[in-house]
């Protein structure tokens, strides 16, 4: 039977997210027919988006009243009845469970029922398996559902099966490339394994973030990324402060006669050639290889973040000192000591603390 024009209209509104109008609509099509079951489920739908719990309890009875067996109206009350606490309202819990079932009853093959049930039931430790074992039926019923496999992951998950749960992702991110929880789990999956460098793991959440550009939890997580990635350019200036220690020989071994200041020019400019290799290697090469999306990442981390700026203004004192201490013709040791101490020791004491900092 084609549903009524109003009900299409208030279709269209609920896709779009404007829950509110579409209650609006779906009110005025009651107020002309009382009995119209899909509006009152409709509408159930709309107040529990809205979180107006009791609202949709009343709205989905009505449903219910008019037609107990209507599979539609009893999901949508049995999710109504989940927004309450299990704890404090375990009544409403076990009415949710007794619609669920009573779904299956009436539709055995419904995916869908033995999904929310499946997810129902998750949040009772003792009855994870069998919540486990609902998931997996939704998915036999209709391999091509999202949902079905939402629920096997949530369920796989809470129960302990590593591998299901980690298929189960992948068949969302197959079925629905743009779910943002789905992307979110498994670009971390992928920016936790073993031996992932940060720019491997800012380069995840990049392409992740390019397919649910609002998601915020990747946004900060490669935020995170992106700041252990700059956190690293500290060791190049270091590294550079050491070589030009040694190029001076800052501290000559006993016994052994130290080197002649000034240092030959020559030496001078070779340490400089090492140190534009050091800097063009380790950042600048490794900075162009990156993704587009981490290199505009880096700039913006850069506006925003008062810690990465604090991280990059690190790296450029130690390299003023490094440069200080190997191109000018110091003619005694005692300033160049100085600004090598000057150049490691603040730079280094802020390395073991502030990884754990907000970029």
């Amino acid at each position: 039977m084609t549903p009524h024009p109003a009900l299409e209209q208030a279709d269209v509104l609920i896709e779009l997210k404007r829950y509110d109008e579409a209650a609006a609509l779906l009110g005025r099509r009651l107020a002309e027919e009382p009995d119209d079951v899909r509006a009152w489920v409709r509408l159930g739908r709309c107040q529990v988006v809205a979180g107006q719990v009791e609202q949709a309890l009343t709205s989905l009875g009505e449903a219910l009243q008019r037609a107990p067996e209507d599979l539609g109206a009893l999901c949508m009350y049995a999710q109504a009845l989940r927004r309450a606490d299990h704890l404090e309202q375990p009544e409403r819990w076990r009415k949710a469970e007794e619609a669920l079932r009573q779904a299956l009853r009436v539709d055995p093959q419904n995916s869908f029922a033995h999904a929310l049930l499946a997810e129902f039931l998750m949040y009772y430790p003792t009855r994870r398996l069998e919540a486990l074992d609902l998931a997996k039926e939704a998915v036999r019923l209709d391999p091509e559902s999202v949902d079905a496999y939402q629920a096997l992951w949530r369920t796989a998950g809470a129960a302990g099966e590593t591998e299901t749960y980690k298929w189960a992702l992948r068949q969302v991110l197959r079925l629905d490339p743009t779910n943002n929880q789905a992307l979110y789990l498994v670009s971390m999956q992928e920016a936790h394994k073993p031996g992932t460098t940060a720019a491997q793991a800012a380069e995840v959440y990049a392409d992740a973030l390019a397919a649910a550009p609002d998601n915020t939890g990747l946004r900060h997580d490669l935020d995170r990324a992106t700041y252990r990635l700059l956190r690293g350019i500290r060791w190049l200036a270091l590294i550079c402060v050491a070589a030009a220690g040694v190029m001076v020989d800052l501290f000559p071994q006993d016994g052994e006669a130290a080197r002649e200041l000034p240092v030959p020019l020559g030496n001078r400019l070779w340490v400089l050639v090492v140190m534009a290799a050091i800097w063009g290697f380790g950042a600048w090469r490794r900075y162009r290889r990156l993704r587009t999306g981490v290199q505009l990442n880096v700039r913006s981390l850069v506006r925003r973040g008062s810690w990465a700026r604090v991280v990059l203004a690190q790296a450029a004192w130690a390299m003023l000192c490094a440069l200080l201490i190997s191109q000018l013709p110091w003619t005694e040791r005692t300033v160049p000591r100085i600004l090598f101490w000057a150049g490691l020791v603040p730079t280094l004491a802020t390395i073991w603390f502030d990884g754990k900092k907000k970029p």
